[in-house]
């Protein structure tokens, strides 16, 4: 892409100069006057394409959100000036004087105008490029991903099912953070934001996910928990995150959120008398030939006669199930 904008930008810089020499060349100058004629033609043209450079790149963070809203605000402006300067105050008076407060009150309006929409543009919802047409009764789907859920990983396997078919939205900032925390001097902060980055990485490969970043340029002072619940409510979206503490924030603001840890122990099979499963035996049981494995979930299981199965995977069939105070509590047979 960069070297894209090099090409456009040195292309319009002698796209400048040829108008330039054009412009001389259609003038009907005398022959004294030819060479310097051609001089000031030249310059003007190298000084014309620079400047515009110059401002496309005093540009380069300003996001289209940012332009829709001062274009918002200069149209707001000019009209509340047209409304003011059209009331009978400016109706008496020296004409040059009129005229000028008038073009005063144009110039101070517009600006204003402008000032307060680019400021508050985080919160310009209605402006129409931005407007979320979504249908009555119908769930907004775009999903607000935050630093702990790109980081946890698991993400990325629920995107490539298929089950997840939202809009993935993504701050800025929350890219800035993972930077930072890749760019940590632990080694297990490094480890976490590399893979962050990562999956965020892979998701946007994924033909079937929409990833989009949002440009959002929040106050550097407020919590980035508080920017994450601000963008969710703003854009009408559900807060995807592993973070108790900044769900239980959404919830209050009442923005809704998405637990991976829920969904996954959703996904954990329910254990019933006569079920058949495979399970890992990892230790002996507290019974002679007794052996012990594991569910998803934290779930014990115990298979009777066992014992000379361990470190390898059994398939079972439950006989029997007991609460514990770690959940349920699994006793299986071996099914040869």
């Amino acid at each position: 892409m960069r070297h894209t904008f090099f090409i456009i930008r040195g292309f319009f810089f002698l796209l400048c100069i040829l108008g330039a020499w054009l412009l001389w060349y259609a003038a009907d100058y005398t022959e004294e006057e030819q060479a310097s004629e051609l001089l000031l033609h030249l310059f003007m043209g190298t000084l014309l394409g620079a400047l515009t450079i110059l401002v496309d790149i005093f540009l380069k963070g300003f996001s289209l959100r940012g332009l829709t809203a001062v274009t918002f605000g200069l149209a707001m402006g000019a009209l509340i000036a047209y409304l003011i300067s059209s009331s009978p105050l400016f109706e008496k008076g020296d004409a040059h004087i009129v005229f000028l407060v008038r073009l005063s009150l144009f110039i101070v309006a517009m600006y204003l105008g402008a000032v307060v929409a680019l400021r508050g543009r985080d919160e310009f919802n209605l402006v129409i490029p931005y407007v979320k047409f979504v249908p009555q009764k119908v769930t907004p789907t775009s999903v607000v991903l935050d630093t702990s859920a790109l980081i946890d990983g698991r993400l990325l396997g629920l995107c490539k099912t298929g089950f997840l078919t939202s809009e993935l939205v993504v701050p800025r900032f929350v890219i800035d953070e993972l930077q930072h925390v890749a760019d940590s001097s632990d080694p297990a902060k490094q480890a976490r934001g590399r893979k962050g980055l990562q999956v965020l990485n892979e998701l946007r490969k994924l033909p079937d996910i929409h990833l989009s970043i949002h440009e959002s340029e929040l106050g550097k002072r407020e919590q980035v928990d508080a920017k994450l619940v601000f963008v969710a409510q703003s854009l009408k979206a559900k807060l995807m995150t592993t973070d108790f503490n900044l769900a239980k924030l959404a919830e209050f603001q009442g923005v809704p959120w998405l637990n991976i840890f829920e969904l996954a122990k959703a996904l954990n099979p329910e254990v019933v008398i006569g079920e058949k499963f495979d399970i890992e035996l990892v230790k002996r049981g507290k019974e002679p030939g007794q052996a012990i494995g594991y569910l998803g979930d934290g779930s014990m299981v115990v298979v009777n006669d066992g014992e000379d199965m361990l470190g390898q995977t059994a398939h079972v069939e439950v006989i029997s199930v007991l609460p514990s105070a770690g959940g349920l509590m699994a006793f299986c047979r071996l099914i040869s």
